[in-house]
C-alpha cells in the first residue's frame, strides 16, 4: 500500500460533498433494512441469534411428547 498524499488530517470524500452519503442512510432508516451487505449480515445474524434458544427449547419439548407418546401401550 502506498503512502497517503495530501495535506494530513485533511480528506475529502466526493460522495459526502455531494449528499450521496446522508441519502442512502434517510433511505436505510426509512426501510428498515440495511443497504450495505455487511448491515444486512448483521441484521440476519442477530435475529437468528436469538431464534436458536426458542429453537432448542421447541426441539426438547417435542422430543420429549415424542418420547411420551413411545411409552403409551
Amino acid at each position: 500500500m502506498g503512502k497517503k498524499r495530501g495535506i494530513p488530517g485533511l480528506s475529502f470524500s466526493w460522495k459526502r460533498a455531494s449528499g450521496l452519503s446522508s441519502a442512502k442512510q434517510k433511505v436505510s432508516r426509512n426501510l428498515g433494512v440495511p443497504l450495505t451487505r455487511a448491515g444486512r449480515q448483521r441484521k440476519l445474524g442477530k435475529a437468528i441469534g436469538c431464534c436458536i434458544p426458542l429453537l432448542a427449547l421447541l426441539g426438547g419439548g417435542l422430543a420429549s411428547i415424542v418420547g411420551l407418546l413411545q411409552l403409551l401401550p
